[in-house]
């Protein structure tokens, strides 16, 4: 049985490759919902599920020796995935978008240091 994910078992894909390894994580997800009112009625007769937001806050991303010999910037990446492994299951979140960059800048280092990403689809396989 395997332990706590570590951040090998997270990690950033773009086409099939993983392209950065991240310390850590926090994911959020939000669902906006509207209320169905009736004419003469005190409450809401109805609540409509709307659209799923998943936003995701990524620590320390390292650039896979790949991705660095590839070129890889950080302020590029379109439509990637954030795979997170974890011993039961694995988590995937699809069409990500970064929505803002913090670098610290060390030299010879491919690191940024936190990253916000938004994700277009949440899906859960079995390990």
């Amino acid at each position: 049985m395997k332990g706590f994910p570590t951040s090998s078992d997270i990690y950033l894909e773009m086409d099939g490759k993983k392209i950065a390894v991240v310390q850590s994580y926090s994911a959020k997800a939000t669902k906006s919902s509207q209320s169905v009112e009736a004419f003469g009625e005190s409450e809401p007769v109805a609540t409509i599920e709307g659209q799923k937001r998943y936003t995701l806050e990524l620590t320390r991303l390292y650039a896979t020796d790949d991705a660095i010999s590839d070129g890889i910037n950080f302020y590029d990446l379109v439509d990637f995935s954030l795979v997170i492994c974890k011993p039961d299951r694995r988590i995937i979140y699809s069409g990500c978008q970064w929505s803002s960059v913090q670098e610290d800048g060390q030299l010879n280092a491919m690191v940024a240091e936190k990253v916000t990403v938004v994700a277009a689809r949440r899906m859960e396989t079995s390990a």
